[in-house]
């Protein structure tokens, strides 16, 4: 039988709500393992830069278990991530018709069963961070604390989005520093690039809520552009597109990894083309297509270290 108490409007159909033991319920959906687009979007950076550094390296003997790694940082520590947000949010969650369904504004998990399920995430994140060097190590942590502060910046700039962005694009620092133990300009631009694109794609997701978030005093780019939103989406998406093809452009990729972000131009030429941010379901949609978009470009990056390795 499917359970539908605590699910929220963007989560239908998925496995939580059918197979998972019903007491597991609410923690899986402060993690968002009903939604897992969050992780992938987390996720591809890591991949971009593990790719990415590992074909600068010319040896790929690291990047199937770097990947692997990745792949389940990203998935706990966006969990982790997503609880802390429920917490600090969980009063403005009641007053958002999509949200107010959430575990902890809807009485199924209480603030401190919440927080100690966060910290079991990040103990689980904190473990895989520790198969990689010392300096990977520490450029996780430093990430933590972008990671703390951003539920907070929605309260107080219409521009949360970059902080969103900043803390959703460290994975693009991380392959540089398991593969060389330092940062450096490539690193650094790839870096940019995922966030002008993650400040874009958020914004389409955040004009699901602007009635609600105008209403109980929340900012975001959504509000923020309004109806100049696709002329914003352009600015930051062909940003992206242009810092990214100088991070390759600067790593000496070849033309499999130009392929891969041409192909990444053109899904989100055909977001901004295909958008009505009167539709919340078509915003959601595009939202979520941003997976499909980062994993054309890692196909490109993926193929042009096989091709130099």
């Amino acid at each position: 039988m499917t359970d539908t108490t605590g699910r929220v409007a963007d989560s239908t159909h998925n496995w939580v709500d059918t197979r998972a033991p019903s007491w597991l319920r609410p923690y899986l959906r402060l993690s968002r393992f009903d939604r897992p687009i969050g992780a992938w979007l987390l996720l591809l950076p890591c991949w971009w830069s593990a790719a990415l550094a590992c074909g600068m390296a010319r040896d790929l003997k690291q990047l199937p278990a770097m990947l692997a790694l990745f792949f389940i940082g990203a998935f706990v520590m966006r969990g982790a991530g997503c609880t802390w947000n429920d917490i600090t949010d969980r009063n403005l969650d009641g007053s958002v018709e999509r949200t107010r369904s959430r575990p902890i504004p809807s009485g199924q998990v209480s603030v401190r069963q919440a927080l100690a399920f966060a910290v079991l995430q990040s103990l689980v994140g904190l473990a895989v961070l520790l198969q990689f060097n010392g300096f990977a190590v520490m450029t996780g942590i430093a990430s933590l604390l972008v990671v703390a502060i951003y539920p907070f910046m929605k309260r107080i700039t219409y521009w949360p989005q970059v902080v969103l962005g900043l803390a959703f694009s460290w994975g693009a620092l991380m392959g540089f520093a398991a593969v060389f133990a330092r940062l450096d300009a490539t690193a650094l631009l790839l870096y940019a690039g995922s966030i002008a694109w993650v400040i874009a794609y958020d914004t389409i997701y955040a004009h699901q809520d602007r009635e609600d978030d105008a209403l109980i005093g929340i900012k975001s780019t959504a509000l923020m552009f309004a109806e100049r939103t696709k002329p914003a989406l352009i600015f930051f998406y062909g940003l992206a597109v242009m810092l990214i093809g100088a991070a390759l452009w600067r790593a000496g990729a070849g033309w499999a990894a130009f392929a891969g972000l041409a192909a990444f131009a053109v899904h989100l030429g055909w977001q901004v083309a295909r958008l009505d941010i009167g539709n919340p379901a078509l915003c959601l949609r595009l939202f979520k297509s941003n997976r499909d978009a980062g994993l054309l470009l890692f196909a490109g990056l993926l193929a042009d270290a096989l091709l130099r390795g």
